[in-house]
């Protein structure tokens, strides 16, 4: 066996399919955790200094906040990448995560005046989602050889109703994100506080991985299969409505758009905690 086929996918196994993290899935989520976690505490950190730390200046700094809670969250989903053994239990998010990246490239060439093109981290996010469109969806092609033919986890099987919950759901964010992308002046005369179309193509990326990996995990039954990414969406959820709090002179509390929003992500972080406690109890 070559270096290069042991650097990606380890000693040469019996069978393939024994639903194992590949070498190279680990070493690119060990790359990416660091450079999330740098992003995370510069958005979520420091708001108001997009000017002096960030690739472009954002404002207001809820944006930021979103951006960073996301980050953050992608720096946990990250770490469970590196430190678990089965595959299976992160292999829904990966889709997810790939469209995101394509969101973030489009959004990125199609405002690429909007950039401070003298900043390091203009480079690193340029670099990033240059690279991270092709690289994502390589490493889940890649590792997805080692899922084995029949089910895969144990515990608990997730009701069908909520699944179908998760699926419908799931494809309406997705439609809604991809459509808004291509007309982002509906979403920004409606958002709870002020979006640029540049901003609102990158809250659409968020919206279009959630959206995504709630696809993907609809159609999965085993809760280990859930587990990492309930676990993702309550700690996304928590921190946004966090930054709600940090930054509520942003919104306008006479919008009925602010509470719509607000109050739906805490029903939502909600469902999601109960969803976790049921399963885990049993």
């Amino acid at each position: 066996m070559s270096t290069v086929r042991r650097l990606v996918v380890g000693a040469e196994p019996s069978s393939l399919k024994d639903d194992r993290i590949l070498p190279a899935t680990r070493i690119v989520g060990g790359i990416i955790a660091p450079v999330l976690l740098v992003a995370f505490l510069i958005l979520y950190g420091l708001p108001d200094r997009t000017t002096a730390l960030f690739a472009w200046t954002i404002r207001p700094e809820m944006t930021p906040l979103v951006m960073g809670a996301g980050y953050g969250t992608g720096v946990y989903f990250f770490y469970r990448v590196v430190t678990i053994d089965e595959w299976h239990r992160v292999a829904p998010v990966f889709p997810g995560i790939a469209v995101f990246t394509w969101f973030m490239l489009a959004a990125t060439l199609l405002h690429w005046e909007n950039f401070n093109h003298a900043h390091v981290t203009f480079w690193f996010w340029t670099f990033l989602y240059v690279v991270a469109p092709v690289l994502v969806p390589g490493i889940w092609l890649l590792n997805q050889r080692t899922l084995p033919d029949g089910p895969v986890g144990e515990g608990p099987h997730v009701p069908q109703v909520v699944r179908w919950a998760a699926g419908l759901s799931g494809a309406a964010v997705t439609v809604t994100a991809v459509v808004l992308f291509f007309v982002p002046g509906v979403m920004i005369g409606a958002w709870p506080w002020d979006v640029s179309p540049l901003t609102t193509r990158i809250l659409l990326g968020w919206f279009a991985l959630l959206g995504v990996a709630n696809l993907m995990v609809a159609l999965e039954t085993r809760w280990s299969v859930w587990r990492i990414l309930t676990q993702t969406t309550a700690i996304g959820i928590a921190l946004v409505l966090l930054g709600a709090i940090r930054a509520w002179g942003d919104f306008d509390p006479a919008s009925p758009y602010t509470w719509a929003l607000l109050v739906g992500m805490a029903l939502y972080l909600l469902a999601v905690l109960v969803l976790y406690g049921v399963m885990e109890s049993r």
